[in-house]
């Protein structure tokens, strides 16, 4: 029985402040990169958010997540590897081979973000 091929996350953190039609290149080069050598299996956009720290002196990026397959990753990984960081307006990414059983991504969108109960609600830890 042959092995599936495995499912990789990209996450891209794109200038906000870059040209609305630059930042649609760049996803649409990566997708297009991915499908010469694989298949999308999934993307999302979770809209501009604050970063932990500046990047590029940039507080704030446009998160993105690609997910694929590829049945022979490593061309298309050494190419990403090669071509993002050197691409104007991608401040940051990062490719993560995902485990076998990964369950679905979660809904980062900003409304589904606020509206997440709280977790300081019923807590089981003391209070020393």
């Amino acid at each position: 029985m042959a092995a599936s091929s495995p499912t990789y996350d990209l996450t891209l953190l794109l200038d906000s402040t870059a040209d609305a039609d630059r930042r649609k290149k760049i996803l649409a080069d990566a997708q297009a990169l991915i499908g010469q050598h694989g298949a999308v299996a999934g993307t999302h956009d979770w809209g501009v958010r604050p970063t932990t720290y500046e990047i590029d002196k940039q507080a704030a990026a446009e998160y993105h997540l690609i997910q694929f397959t590829s049945p022979a990753p490593r061309p298309l990984l050494e190419e990403l590897d090669r071509t993002l960081p050197i691409t104007d307006g991608v401040l940051r990414y990062r490719i993560i081979k995902q485990k076998l059983g990964v369950g679905s991504v979660p809904d980062l969108t900003v409304g589904a973000v606020e509206d997440t109960p709280s977790s300081d609600d019923d807590t089981d830890y003391d209070e020393r």
